[in-house]
């Protein structure tokens, strides 16, 4: 199956939560999720089915792959690999999917969204430790440092984006420079330090996995 090309608001009504998919634009008043209630092809009334075991861990694992943007093997890929680290393999994977390259580049404000980010990237506007990097799934390492390059500071939507670093600024384990559009990992995340993903459960990512 192919990258889902359709409305992103349908996924975060699917999953009855905001995915942030759009990014900063899904704080506003206008955002589906809040004004419509039930999933995508029912009524607001509808009455919906109570949920497997199965059902909870496969809508868990599908929360996180549109979170994150991607796609059944690449995710599968990137949970073998935490199954493989040391630790609790559900905070593994989270660490994992935050060392991504293309959610630095989103939590640093350089893109609005992660979507955007990987536009970013793939057009080689990023680089890393002064080198460029076009591969989104890239992982960054402490004391990266990631930068957009000289040519591309000016785009307007990088500008626009950065606006937001100024109203929420960024996690504790990032550094960024918004002047010199630099910024650098100052450590690995821990999962307590994903705080915006807290409604996640990926115990039950495991578990489906585990079967």
């Amino acid at each position: 199956m192919g990258r889902y090309l359709g409305p992103q608001c349908r996924l975060c009504r699917a999953e009855g939560a905001k995915l942030y998919l759009k990014g900063d634009r899904c704080n506003s008043d206008k955002c589906p999720v809040t004004k419509r209630k039930g999933m995508p092809g029912k009524g607001p009334r509808a009455r919906l089915r109570k949920k497997s075991d199965y059902g909870l861990q496969l809508r868990e694992k599908q929360k996180v792959k549109r979170i994150y943007g991607m796609l059944e093997k690449q995710f599968k890929i990137f949970f073998m690999k935490a199954e493989r680290m040391r630790g609790i393999t559900g905070d593994n994977l989270i660490q994992l999917l935050e060392r991504r390259l293309d959610n630095i580049v989103y939590r640093m404000h350089f893109a609005s969204s992660r979507k955007e980010a990987r536009q970013l990237i793939s057009h080689g506007h990023i680089m890393v430790n002064g080198r460029k990097v076009d591969i989104s799934s890239f992982l960054v390492r402490e004391n990266d440092e990631i930068e957009v390059r000289e040519k591309s500071k000016k785009l307007l939507f990088i500008k626009e984006s950065l606006k937001e670093y100024s109203r929420s600024g960024v996690s504790p384990w990032l550094t960024v420079d918004p002047d010199k559009v630099w910024g650098q990992v100052r450590a690995i995340p821990r999962r307590n330090d994903v705080t915006d993903i807290a409604d996640v459960n990926e115990q039950l990512i495991v578990e489906l996995y585990s079967k």
